[in-house]
């Protein structure tokens, strides 16, 4: 698949999954280390950020801290010349809805919606809540793959069917799976491939995907860019050369639940508090010893 093909044609490359930074007791937001954060994103190249995310711990948001955070990232998104996506996943399809409206009005570029979690519900349940999602305001859907999390996944032949509808542009896939990948892009011509997965960045790349919504450039975005920018100019072996160097930190950043050890990291670096809210817990100290290690071998301690 050629860029120049995708319905969005702008939703390559690399976009971070950003963190949201709380104070040290975790009771509010830190705004002013969230501009810090995303002016670090946009110094380091990235497309673009997505917004209360699986990593930005979108779960124990309270509502009016979501709305806030969205209004915020994507008017600082803007004006650092970046896009804004903005997840807008439930497991209610009418709330789901009324998230579109909101990101919608904020002003975001594209949202992120997430298989509907624990009341697991079938392939054709899966196709009606996004269509009506799709259907509830106009603005792109990138679909968002994830049974690790959600208990249920979404089929190639369902993502075929989705295809259909013109606001559902992309889909991030987190299912590990090089097959699945290959046939979503197969069976979905003009859909955006992201790999959900920094390890599979570029394996995804070599199937057809075209970026990356990345949990590690919250650490390292010039070199997640400088990754989606090598393979998508077909500088395979330079794209190699990146993605075997990153290898040791992605695997560090995924030895426990996301996002306890990118916050972990982030901390050691002086970028994060590192505080999380429960039931999310700091990390152990033997993933503390790992990411100590990998953030030193990939020169940065």
């Amino acid at each position: 698949m050629t860029t120049s093909t995708l319905k969005d044609p702008r939703l390559t490359g690399a976009f971070t999954a950003i963190v949201t930074p709380f104070t040290k007791d975790g009771a509010s937001i830190d705004d002013a280390r969230l501009d810090e954060q995303i002016a670090f994103q946009a110094a380091g190249g990235v497309k673009g950020i997505v917004i209360a995310g699986t990593t930005g711990e979108s779960p124990t948001l309270s509502e009016s801290e979501y709305r806030e955070l969205v209004t915020s990232c994507v008017r600082r998104a803007h004006e650092h010349k970046m896009l804004a996506i903005v997840g807008t996943g439930s497991n209610c399809t009418a709330h789901a809805v009324e998230l579109q409206h909101f990101a919608r009005s904020a002003g975001a570029d594209c949202t992120l919606s997430v298989n509907p979690y624990y009341n697991k519900p079938t392939q054709e349940g899966l196709y009606r809540h996004f269509m009506a999602i799709a259907d509830g305001a106009d603005i792109g859907v990138m679909l968002y793959n994830i049974p690790g999390r959600s208990g249920v996944a979404l089929e190639p032949t369902t993502v075929e069917r989705l295809n259909a509808h013109a606001n559902i542009v992309a889909n991030k896939e987190a299912t590990g799976s090089t097959t699945s990948a290959s046939e979503i892009v197969e069976r979905c011509p003009g859909l955006a491939l992201l790999s959900g997965d920094d390890p599979m960045t570029l394996p995804f790349a070599s199937v057809g995907g075209v970026g990356v919504v990345s949990v590690l450039s919250n650490v390292v975005p010039e070199r997640i860019s400088a990754l989606c920018a090598a393979f998508l100019a077909g500088k395979w072996g330079e794209a190699r050369t990146i993605h075997e160097s990153l290898l040791g930190l992605a695997r560090a950043m995924f030895s426990e639940t996301n996002p306890i050890p990118v916050k972990a990291a982030m901390a050691m670096l002086g970028r994060d508090s590192g505080s999380m809210r429960l039931p999310m817990t700091e990390a152990t100290e033997g993933t503390k010893a790992r990411l100590k290690s990998a953030l030193a071998d990939a020169g940065l301690r």
